[in-house]
């Protein structure tokens, strides 16, 4: 009979084992460098998020939850000012676009017959 080449964990070689199982600390404590970029690359996404909303960060410590609605009326104050400068810009280009259209389609429809 031939032994299996791959290491038995009972056989008390667990460390050197890359499936030996490993306690509940030593997975919470193990990083990797990617797991460093990621979090660096998600703290700096984040903060410029929030700086984009004007949030301090010693304000959100101190009281979280009114910076957070502070910072949502903020985003419902953006979005509707961009909204209304939208329809604005649309109105503006409807009075120029619309008759030239309507010329267009008058004469395009005197052709054809």
């Amino acid at each position: 009979m031939t032994q299996d080449a791959s290491p038995n964990p009972r056989d008390g070689d667990t460390d050197s084992s890359p499936t030996a199982k490993r306690s509940f600390v030593q997975r919470l404590t193990r990083f990797s460098t990617a797991d460093i970029l990621r979090l660096i690359l998600l703290c700096l996404i984040v903060g410029l998020v929030l700086a984009a909303f004007n949030v301090d960060p010693a304000e959100l410590w101190v009281d979280f939850f009114g910076t957070l609605a502070d910072s949502i009326s903020s985003v419902v104050e953006t979005v509707l000012g961009s909204a209304d400068r939208a329809i604005e810009y649309f109105l503006l280009g409807a009075v120029i676009v619309i008759p030239i259209w309507l010329f267009m389609r008058i004469l395009g429809a005197m052709r054809r017959d």
